[in-house]
């Protein structure tokens, strides 16, 4: 019968070949988001999938300069992502309707429209925040899921060394192994 800690260990082990299978699946669900065509319901986070380790660092040391990088990722995307965007979010250009200017289609077809609407640096960093929050939660979970698997590793050594070492004195008494 195995005892309590390798009982553990087996445990630890299968929760890190999950997170391992999940990172995967989540790798290769958002791989095929990123290379599917730009529609209104996954542009926004197709655009983010595709900048998530760049935007995961720096949204994680420099919390403050998310909407700085929105905008880099926005000038980089073509008029077309750009105009799905604007319907996404119900605005008009990235700041306001002038910096960088709009893209004219139904959310914005004229310039009075445009300067009437927000611009989507709001709706685009908020909805940007709380989609990379729960991608960086998960990964620093299976982080703790690893650690956790390290810390049953190094008990199980630590237990079969113990052992080995009792079965050693108990033989030079003559007792045998236990």
């Amino acid at each position: 019968m195995p005892d309590k800690l390798l009982i553990a260990y087996i445990i630890a082990d299968a929760l890190f070949l999950g997170g391992g299978a999940a990172m995967l699946a989540v790798a290769l669900t958002s791989r095929d988001k990123i290379q599917s065509a730009p529609t209104l319901d996954n542009v926004a986070e197709r655009l983010l999938l595709s900048h998530c380790p760049q935007l995961g660092l720096i949204i994680w040391f420099l919390t403050l300069r998310t909407r700085s990088t929105l905008n880099v990722a926005w000038g980089n995307e073509t008029p077309e992502v750009q105009s799905l965007l604007q319907q996404r979010f119900n605005c008009c250009g990235y700041l306001n309707s002038t910096s960088p200017p709009y893209q004219v289609d139904s959310t914005c077809p004229t310039d009075l429209d445009a300067a009437q609407k927000q611009g989507c640096v709001g709706p685009f960093s908020n909805f940007a925040n709380s989609f990379l929050d729960v991608i960086f939660t998960a990964d620093f979970g299976i982080v703790a899921i690893d650690a956790v698997l390290l810390l049953c590793i190094a008990m199980v050594l630590k237990d079969r060394k113990e052992r080995a070492r009792y079965r050693l004195i108990d033989a030079k008494n003559g007792f045998g192994t236990i």
